[in-house]
């Protein structure tokens, strides 16, 4: 006897499924008891429990949604997999799905089928078929019962008892630590060891602060102990540095850029935006709070300026200031540019893909889709068609004068000031004059800032396939979507029209809105901050072809800690990085790279190069020239001559920041989107034209030639030998120097090998320059800062060198 078609059999089992037999194929042999054989005797081996969210749901997700999920317009046979009804549903002679009998079921009927006209997915849908393996899940599931579930994202979080650990490999530091526990030792495996003090203190320090620690740093946690750690989390939580830390990730989800994008992607006014949202950090601002006062700031009763400026978030979208634009179509690519970044920043969703028809793998339609987008029509943004030019920067109203928080306090006081002495005699004439002239050179250096004006809504059509010249469709009203809706009516109340502050508040509301939906989208991304992943690898969707988390009760867990705390961005960061799960070795051992080598169970902590501002501020910390000021307007670093040769509209010559302004942080480089710095580009920063919730990481040799040849770079090299020559002792020798050296880039000392190859490649170009002088005096000129005059030309280039090797060690960049 023969099967109709090759059938492995699979027995499930914790070790994974084990092949039995497969026989060969007789084309056109259909022997019904054969079959019926092998299929009782599928139904007969052991199996293992499918859990729906987990294992079953991606795959109908991925294979099957296209045509029998939520797209009306596209769904075959009235089926939809993404609804129980449908799938329990009685179709007169047959069933999808029969619960505890796959072999009845026309699921895995057709999934299993060898019939090309019959078989699920069509060979010809350009999908991939169902593996073996695959299809033995679903196979298991029915015969479980076909246990349904709601996708885990669009599920409110739960409270989960914290789980039983036992064994000192897993000694809980707090709860977090029994979530990842459970499942690690279910698996027969354990925790990575604790770090080492060094590592600990540098990975604190990049992923709270973004720079490396100081060697004040280190001593100061050497000499208190055990607590030296937890203090100095307080204390790189408590600095201004956090703040510059966490606008770097929130700026990508956000599309933060200093040009409009299309066509000239001219300059336009949004910098104090960014201090805005440093100062939000730094100020620990409630999460929500911090929500609402970007999507709604202008519609508070009597906003600061602060909430005001919050509001250019509405602002930072492409816009185009071309001759000859049409306003109605671009006004609808903003809208649609508006609802993308909504759903994507804060309910890790991906609405924008309702756009011209309903969601094909999600349950969001085109009307959920123009109901967002009517929440915008209130946005003053038609200005620019009239007065923006091909000027930098361009006009983009409404804009309004914004000083620094620093400024407006020395405003206050000289305001002060001048109330006491005008009421004082004449005598004081001078005095009141110097003060008056004061405020006005502060009036003068305030930056603008576009900003959200609420004008009368303009209308919303839903756009048949997202023309923009059909207006056939109905007018849309302000509204969430349908499946999402709670009591987001009590949130509008009595209001005649829902606005932007309804859509924030609802996006917030743990009670009547989404606001534990989007705490957890929010903790995923604070817990892939601190580990390289997140809990759903899937950052940026959390959709039906995102990836379920791999530890979803403790991601439950996480959300709502965030939100009993009131929002509380430092105290969950602080949460997390005293756990012992956090605290991990990030070298793997056997039993790691064995089973979990893509480290699913967070056994141990994960190693990952730098994000591309963090890079840059490491080499210029380590060269001492790092110049630490919050906030301000964007700076240009040394750029290729020509690089902008195709930058139109109007042309312009790039001009690097000729003063201390070169040094900051990497946060503050003036972002370009059609031209990005190449350095940044190189180490994969992103264009910012689009939310940007996880960063690619590559290792090209563009990033390696960066290192090698940017000026920036150089300049910094020639800081850290500088610094370290400045230091020595007239006694010291050059192992020491170079340990000094090696320390301000790694924080360690080196070993034998290490110090060994630089001592060479010290004598070596001691070598080269005392030859040659005139290539050290080349290497010295590169940069703007100035040399020390008491070092010699030729000793300081050699140690350039040195200095210049150790900043191209893969280890300078790379968090542990």
């Amino acid at each position: 006897m023969y099967l109709p078609f090759p059938l492995p059999i699979y027995i499930s089992s914790s070790a994974g499924p084990c092949v039995l037999k497969q026989l060969p194929n007789r084309p056109r042999l259909w022997p019904c008891c054969c079959l019926a054989v092998a299929l009782c005797l599928l139904a007969a081996l052991p199996s293992s429990a499918q859990d729906f969210s987990q294992d079953i749901r991606p795959l109908l997700s991925d294979r099957c949604f296209a045509c029998h999920g939520p797209d009306a317009d596209r769904r075959e046979s009235d089926l939809r997999l993404d609804q129980e009804d449908s799938v329990l549903a009685d179709r007169g002679d047959y069933r999808i799905i029969v619960p505890h009998q796959p072999q009845a079921s026309q699921l895995w009927t057709r999934i299993s089928s060898a019939d090309e006209d019959s078989i699920m997915p069509p060979p010809n849908s350009g999908v991939p078929p169902l593996t073996a393996v695959e299809q033995s899940m679903i196979f298991d599931w029915i015969a479980q019962g076909a246990p349904w579930s709601t996708h885990w994202a669009y599920a409110m979080p739960q409270e989960h008892a914290i789980p039983d650990v036992d064994g000192t490999n897993h000694q809980a530091e707090n709860w977090i630590d029994a979530f990842i526990a459970n499942p690690i030792q279910k698996s027969g495996g354990e925790f990575s060891d604790v770090a080492d003090d060094m590592t600990l203190i540098r990975r604190l320090s990049f992923d709270l602060t973004g720079l490396p620690p100081t060697r004040s740093d280190v001593l100061t946690i050497q000499e208190q102990g055990p607590l030296g750690i937890q203090r100095f989390v307080d204390r790189l939580l408590a600095s201004t540095a956090f703040g510059e830390r966490m606008a770097v990730y929130w700026l990508d989800l956000v599309r933060y850029a200093d040009t409009v994008g299309y066509h000239g992607d001219q300059d336009h006014n949004i910098s104090p935006y960014r201090d805005y949202v440093i100062n939000a950090f730094n100020d620990n601002l409630p999460w929500d709070q911090f929500t609402v006062e970007q999507l709604a700031g202008d519609l508070l009763p009597e906003p600061t300026q602060e909430q005001i400026v919050a509001t250019g978030y509405n602002r930072l979208l492409q816009t185009s200031h071309e001759g000859g634009v049409q306003p109605r179509e671009y006004l609808t690519i903003y809208q649609a540019d508006r609802v993308r970044n909504l759903s994507a920043v804060w309910m890790g969703a991906t609405v924008g893909c309702a756009q011209c028809h309903d969601h094909k793998y999600d349950p969001y339609t085109a009307e959920d889709f123009y109901s967002l987008a009517a929440f915008f029509a209130d946005i003053d943004e038609a200005r620019h068609f009239d007065v923006g030019s091909d000027s930098v920067p361009t006009k983009r109203p409404p804009e309004i004068p914004v000083l620094s928080r620093g400024q407006r306090q020395l405003q206050a006081t000289y305001e002060s000031r001048l109330q006491q002495l005008l009421q004082e005699s004449d005598s004081v004439t001078e005095q009141r004059q110097k003060i008056e002239a004061s405020l006005a050179s502060l009036d003068a250096s305030a930056r603008l800032s576009m900003i959200t004006v609420a004008i009368e809504p303009r209308e919303v059509r839903l756009l048949p396939r997202g023309n923009w010249l059909d207006d056939s469709g109905p007018i849309m009203a302000p509204s969430v979507p349908q499946f999402l809706q709670y009591d987001f009516d009590d949130i509008v109340g009595d209001a005649d029209r829902a606005n932007r502050l309804h859509l924030a508040r609802w996006l917030v509301d743990p009670q009547r809105g989404i606001g534990l939906l989007t705490a957890r989208v929010f903790v995923n991304r604070l817990w892939m901050i601190l580990f390289g992943q997140g809990l759903s690898r899937s950052a940026e969707d959390f959709g039906g072809q995102g990836q379920p988390p791999s530890h979803p009760e403790l991601l439950d867990q996480l959300a709502l800690e965030f939100v009993r705390s009131g929002w509380d961005v430092k105290h969950m960061l602080r949460l997390i990085t005293s756990s012992r799960t956090y605290r991990q070795s990030s070298i793997p051992k056997q039993w790691h790279q064995e089973h979990d080598p893509e480290n699913r169970l967070f056994a141990r902590q994960n190693r990952f190069r730098l994000p591309a501002e963090m890079i840059r501020d490491t080499a210029l910390a380590a060269s001492g020239l790092l110049l630490q000021r919050t906030g301000g307007p964007s700076i240009k670093p040394y750029q290729p001559a020509g690089y902008y040769r195709h930058l139109n509209f109007p042309k312009r010559e790039y001009q690097a920041t000729q003063n201390e302004e070169q040094w900051r942080r990497g946060l503050y480089v003036h972002w370009q989107r059609q031209f990005l710095h190449p350095m940044l580009r190189a180490f994969d920063a992103p264009m910012r034209e689009e939310c940007t919730a996880q960063r690619a990481r590559s290792n090209t040799p563009l990033a390696a030639l960066v290192l090698l040849n940017d000026p920036s770079f150089i300049e910094a090299a020639r800081g850290m030998a500088t610094r370290v020559l400045l230091a020595a002792q007239p006694r010291d020798k050059d192992s020491v120097t170079i340990q000094r050296l090696f320390e301000m880039a790694v924080s360690r000392p080196p070993d034998s090998y290490e110090l060994r190859q630089l001592q060479d490649l010290l004598m070596a170009a001691r070598g080269e320059f005392s030859v040659h002088p005139q290539r050290a005096e080349e290497l010295l000129s590169i940069g703007m800062s100035t040399t020390d005059r008491e070092l010699e030309d030729c000793e300081l280039a050699a140690w350039t060198t040195v200095a210049h090797a150790v900043l191209n060690l893969n280890e300078t960049y790379t968090r542990n």
